[in-house]
């Protein structure tokens, strides 16, 4: 699953280890996300779209 999960945190100035964080997950499981070596569970998508404001489909698209 493709996702902007990378952009939308530089966005904000934040690190990974920031994001981690506010998503209550481990750094690594940040950057295995945003490098596509892991697909969330729906929960936690949920909670990164929220987190970001934006709906789910934006954050991550099929590839």
């Amino acid at each position: 699953m493709d996702n902007c999960l990378k952009e939308l945190r530089a966005q904000r100035g934040w690190s990974q280890a920031e994001l981690a964080e506010r998503l209550d997950v481990s750094r690594q499981t940040v950057n295995s996300i945003e490098t596509g070596r892991y697909d969330p569970s729906l929960p936690l998508a949920f909670r990164i779209a929220r987190l970001f404001g934006l709906p789910l489909e934006v954050v991550f698209r099929d590839q």
